[in-house]
């Protein structure tokens, strides 16, 4: 049967080459699985060619990395209507009451911190008063979302019932302040911006030397203990 089968191929092949017979074109079905993985491979090669692309573009610096924001919160800067007295005391006070110690105050704590204040709040009161001031978002203060409250508190924008101003008023810090904002005039204006740099610059400067006799105060102390040893001996 195997000889019938060749024999009738050569005959055929014999026959198209005499042009007796027409050849007839036949179609080739590629396999199923092959088909299927060519798109597959097209996206991988298309996904990697965009990769390399883009780490070309950041070499040559015309990409921008997306990285988060590093942005330092310095309140000495930013919240410059307080004395660095002023702000020391605020920070004082949020970290005694920061139970968790994660630079946060949760509606727990701040319902803790109303209850010691003599001044407690129901559960939507404190929710609420933590909205007034929270920009983030997420429903706790931080330690910038607390100092708002006597920002508010000292320029008068809080209600005089509201929760917050019952906070910034028993806080015993006091937030009267002369800042800039009420100067008429630009040269008004200057002089205060130059005596504020002053005072900052002047309370810096106590500071330091604060430190300074603290420390040779501890000197004196270490020598008076070290005679008072060696008359011992």
């Amino acid at each position: 049967m195997a000889t019938d089968e060749l024999s009738s191929k050569l005959s055929r092949r014999l026959q198209i080459e005499e042009g007796t017979e027409e050849p007839v074109a036949v179609e080739v079905h590629e396999h199923q699985n092959g088909s299927e993985d060519k798109p597959t491979t097209a996206n991988a090669d298309s996904e990697l060619g965009a990769k390399l692309m883009r780490r070309g573009e950041l070499n040559e610096g015309q990409g921008e990395h997306c990285q988060p924001s590093t942005k330092v919160f310095n309140p000495y800067t930013e919240f410059k209507e307080f004395s660095r007295k002023q702000i020391k005391d605020m920070e004082k006070m949020f970290k005694t009451y920061d139970a968790g110690k994660d630079n946060y105050i949760d509606l727990m704590e701040l319902k803790l911190m109303m209850e010691k204040l003599e001044a407690p709040q129901t559960h939507l009161a404190l929710k609420n008063m933590i909205k007034e001031v929270d920009e983030d978002l997420d429903n706790k203060l931080s330690f910038r979302e607390f100092l708002l409250i006597f920002r508010k508190a000292a320029a008068g924008e809080l209600a005089e019932d509201s929760g917050l101003s019952v906070l910034a008023r028993l806080s015993e810090i006091d937030v009267s302040t002369e800042g800039v904002k009420g100067a008429k005039t630009f040269f008004e204006a200057k002089v205060q911006a130059i005596n504020e740099s002053n005072r900052f610059e002047a309370e810096i400067r106590q500071e330091q030397e604060a430190k300074k006799k603290q420390a040779e105060d501890q000197k004196q102390r270490r020598a008076a203990f070290k005679e008072l040893q060696s008359a011992f001996k």
